[in-house]
């Protein structure tokens, strides 16, 4: 059946020949490039047996659908289910260069169409007719070039990536999520990352979970949302977040009474303490030892009254300083949760010169921190619980990589990052607001939590069923070879190592949403273990990019930027007039900025320049320089359809 410009059967016959005879790779790899594919799970599909068969790898069944699963690329393709669909759907294997003549004379058909708008796009950014004639014959010319572009080489990770799989959280946090979304107009990645944070403001401290063995993983996160200027972080944050503070107004309201009689109680044995204290001085030689030990008692007994500080379950800006005074008065938990990204600066020592990370890397870890008698609980907290939920700016996830120790004390292998594709341009005026019965019952559970946790002392422990355990080590497994030397992992091996506590962890959490009253009676399924599993690819996939856009140079981020226009434009020829007007900013002053990251995405395969443009003559402005995007820009990215079972829960 062809569809869409392409013929599906025969994409899948080519494929699956391939599979069943590797040997055909040879001839078919000439013939058909991934651009030529119209399904994109097919076009990723075949890039990936493209690259094995010139590695000398077999591209069998099992060798694919392994080296797919080592990439993160299984379920981009339909998981290895639909590799053996592929091999069902081939009639017969001699065929396998007829189907691939289908496929490439669809490709060309494409491409001719594509040339059209390419050319009428070229005409409107006011390019020479001259140079439209050279543009068309070169774009003639490919057309009969087996792939036309060569393939797409990704200038990142960050690019494409996907989207936060919400439906996987308890059904009552999913609802809000979506649908302070669908309000704010904003990536749902957004309002789900901080929803965890809010899950782990509630559970941190209160409760871990044990793996096996002496393994036990609290349930607190760190968590760091990427979005631009303008992209109504602080409306996600209000909605998300607003439960938090409530619970928290709740806790103080109910402590206050507490909190006014021992300040009572305190004030009358101290005033005791005094006055048996000035008795025992005034008192002659015969009495005093007596009136000696009242004062003594007195006194000690005006000590031992403590006053409880007043809950605290939230703060914004704090210094290492702050946080470790806090998380002593606050029974060892505190969550900071903020819509800015100014921790980081204050973290790194913008008020005292000097970084000072270790309350929060023991704070993430539970490790035991010293407080320098700042409490009376013997000078240190047993296991701190520290959460992190930010929303920052682009630029301060790509300082933060220089500030001083924050990559190598280990401070970034913590964090789970969401870099959402930035929706700024195209949202949609007038969406629907938040239901009021989804937030109702999102603030009645979130404030629940809080409070059913509130009063535990000791952690509770969360146990793991024995089938939720060997799914722990599933997973254990599937990360060890990714950290290898020379695996998709291996740059980020400090991340990577943290990979399976935080799917475990956000486990615990998705357990105590699910089970608000009495979580801590019942045991971890594997069903949960896996759900966090996915949540986990979700930020593996975005913590490659962003260790990547931390890494990279200045012109290579550029290129995204413009690159991202292009998408969201859907350009498909332009003139470098047209992007400098388009793009012009303080990070982009002058047109000649743009020549590095055009430079760039030509060399990654994403533009081709045209012919230089004849000289003007004296006198007049010289023409700009024209460009053509490569079709397989605009190509639909192959998502991951969500588990019909679990949306219909």
């Amino acid at each position: 059946m062809t569809q869409a410009g392409y013929d599906l059967a025969a994409e899948q016959a080519v494929i699956g020949a391939a599979l069943l005879a590797p040997n055909l790779m040879t001839d078919l790899a000439v013939t058909l490039a991934p651009g030529d594919f119209g399904r994109p799970a097919h076009g990723l599909l075949w890039e990936a047996m493209c690259g094995m068969h010139a590695a000398g790898t077999p591209t069998d069944t099992l060798t694919v659908a392994a080296h797919l699963a080592e990439t993160g690329n299984i379920g981009k393709v339909g998981g290895v289910p639909y590799l053996h669909t592929l091999i069902a759907e081939v009639p017969t294997v001699a065929n396998a260069g007829h189907y691939a003549g289908i496929v490439a004379d669809l490709a060309k058909r494409r491409k001719v169409a594509d040339l059209g708008a390419q050319l009428a796009q070229l005409a409107a950014s006011g390019a020479d007719a001259a140079d439209m004639v050279a543009a068309g014959r070169a774009m003639l010319d490919d057309v009969d070039v087996p792939g036309g572009w060569s393939p797409l080489i990704p200038l990142g990770k960050g690019r494409h990536l996907p989207s936060f799989p919400a439906e996987l959280l308890p059904g009552w946090v999913a609802e809000q999520a979506f649908a302070v979304a669908e309000f704010t107009q904003t990536p749902i990645d957004a309002a789900a990352t901080i929803a965890l944070a809010c899950l782990s403001t509630a559970a941190g401290g209160r409760a871990e979970v044990e793996v096996r063995g002496s393994w036990r993983e609290p349930t607190n996160l760190f968590t760091v949302v990427v979005l631009p200027p303008g992209s109504r972080k602080s409306a996600v944050f209000a909605a998300m977040v607003g439960p938090i503070l409530m619970a928290e107004k709740a806790l103080v309201e109910r402590t206050a009474p507490a909190i006014i009689e021992a300040g009572l109680m305190a004030k009358v044995a101290g005033k005791a303490s005094e006055k048996a204290a000035l008795a025992a001085a005034n008192a002659d030689a015969a009495g005093r030892d007596t009136l000696i030990a009242e004062a003594t008692a007195a006194a000690m007994n005006a000590e031992a009254i403590t006053i409880p500080v007043e809950p605290q379950l939230v703060a914004d800006d704090v210094t290492s300083e702050t946080a470790q005074k806090i998380l002593a008065e606050q029974g060892g938990r505190i969550a900071v949760l903020s819509p800015e990204g100014g921790i980081f600066a204050t973290m790194a020592g913008r008020y005292s010169g000097t970084p000072n990370l270790e309350v929060f890397l023991k704070g993430h870890a539970g490790d035991m921190m010293r407080v320098d008698r700042l409490s009376r609980d013997g000078g240190h907290v047993d296991k701190p619980a520290l959460t992190m939920g930010l929303a920052v700016q682009p630029e301060i996830l790509r300082d933060i990589a220089g500030m001083p120790g924050f990559r190598g004390l280990g401070l970034l292998a913590r964090i789970l990052f969401a870099v959402p594709e930035n929706t700024v341009g195209r949202r949609k005026v007038g969406a629907d607001p938040i239901p009021t019965a989804v937030a109702a019952k999102y603030h009645a559970n979130l404030h629940a939590l809080v409070l059913t946790l509130a009063e535990w002392t000791d952690p509770a422990v969360l146990v793991l069923t024995p089938e939720a355990n060997e799914a722990v080590l599933d997973i254990e497994r599937q990360v060890e070879p990714r950290l290898a030397p020379g695996g998709a992992w291996s740059h980020i091996v400090d991340w990577g190592s943290k990979y399976t506590g935080a799917v475990v962890r956000i486990a615990g959490l998705i357990h105590l949403a699910e089970h608000l009253h009495d979580g801590w009676g019942k045991r971890i399924e594997a069903d949960t273990i896996e759900r966090a599993a996915r949540i986990g690819e979700y930020y593996a996939a975005h913590a490659l990019g962003a260790f990547d856009d931390m890494g990279s140079d200045v012109a290579t981020r550029n290129a995204r930027t413009v690159l991202a226009w292009i998408e969201r434009t859907n350009t498909r020829a332009f003139t470098k007039r047209e992007v400098f007007r388009a793009l012009k900013s303080s990070q982009l002053p002058t047109a000649g900025d743009f020549d590095g990251p055009l430079s760039v995405l030509e060399a990654h395969g994403y533009l081709r320049q045209l012919d230089p443009p004849a000289p003007k003559r004296a006198g007049g402005r010289p023409p700009s320089p024209s460009f053509v995007v490569n079709p397989e820009v605009h190509q639909p990215v192959a998502t991951v359809h969500p588990i019909a079972a679990r949306q219909a829960a």
